[in-house]
């Protein structure tokens, strides 16, 4: 009997810890830095994919635990994360710091061992401004989103920097790509959860809420990604094919964004945030399939 308890008290912490990890916005982040290495690189190295797959999860798990320490008391008041680990006290902040200790300690180990250490110090940067600047932010203002777009759209660089172990022009775009791709993809997800961030003094909506005016600044910030996916095509580091797509792709989500300004209904956001979702990775895959 104690023995089954036991087993069963292990088994809900480990569902805990896994949680924290939040692995569906991790294993987005890492294939987008997975997506950057493979670019960078002549042949693919199957062992260093994994390695760098490692590293990510536990860097990007470390970030979100922090995440999830800081906002604690404001994922009580909110619906969808008030079953997360901590607001329901089936693990305790020691227990989440101490994971997310471990989790740093083990991806820094991996970047510096493996890659370089531009990538770790890219890597621990991006950690930095995620649960240390912007977390806080997100009670400031609208502020928050700006700069939480900039370790949002780290990884792809990080990736690439871990393949070549230097900057430049190229992995300066697949940072502007994602970069600008995440204001219409947190906004629709903000205009859908507008009322629950209000209730929890959460502002991430640009304008005055659900209106026109914000609708607008979402289509004018989705419309700098038609120029900027021509930039890898203009380089030379892939072909017109991914060029053209990314074109497609573009208009497909700019078409997406007028709609929501002429209806300003969840449900044109909830189109325009599946969108988003397609979007990246998308242009991601056809950038590498048509890489030069």
């Amino acid at each position: 009997m104690e023995k089954t308890l036991a087993i069963a008290v292990i088994n809900v912490k480990a569902k805990a810890y896994i949680e924290l990890l939040k692995l569906k916005l991790t294993l987005a982040v890492v294939f987008s830095g997975v997506f950057g290495y493979c670019l960078a690189v002549d042949q693919i190295n199957w062992w260093m994919i994994a390695i760098l797959i490692v590293a990510s999860i536990c860097m990007t798990g470390a970030a979100n635990i922090i995440n999830q320490i800081i906002e604690k008391d404001s994922d009580k008041v909110m619906k969808r994360t008030a079953v997360r680990p901590l607001p329901t006290g089936r693990l305790t902040v020691r227990e989440a710091a101490t994971f997310a200790f471990i989790l740093f300690g083990a991806a820094c180990y991996l970047y510096v061992q493996f890659f370089n250490i531009r990538a770790a110090a890219l890597a621990v940067l991006s950690l930095l401004l995620y649960g240390f600047v912007y977390t806080p932010l997100k009670r400031k203002g609208q502020v928050a989103v700006f700069v939480g777009a900039l370790p949002g759209a780290f990884p792809p660089m990080i990736g690439w920097v871990a393949a070549t172990n230097h900057f430049g022009w190229i992995p300066g775009i697949l940072f502007a790509v994602q970069f600008f791709w995440q204001f219409p993809h947190f906004w629709s997800i903000g205009w859908l959860a507008f009322d629950e961030y209000k209730k929890a003094g959460i502002q991430m909506m640009p304008g005055n809420g659900k209106t026109t005016d914000t609708a607008f600044r979402i289509m004018i910030y989705t419309l700098f990604l038609l120029p900027i996916g021509w930039l890898p095509f203009l380089l030379g580091v892939t072909g017109i094919y991914s060029a053209l797509v990314a074109t497609i792709g573009g208009i497909l989500f700019l078409a997406q964004t007028f709609h929501l300004m002429r209806t300003c209904t969840d449900k044109a956001a909830l189109q325009m945030m599946f969108g988003s979702l397609l979007y990246l990775p998308v242009v991601q895959i056809v950038y590498l399939l048509d890489k030069v």
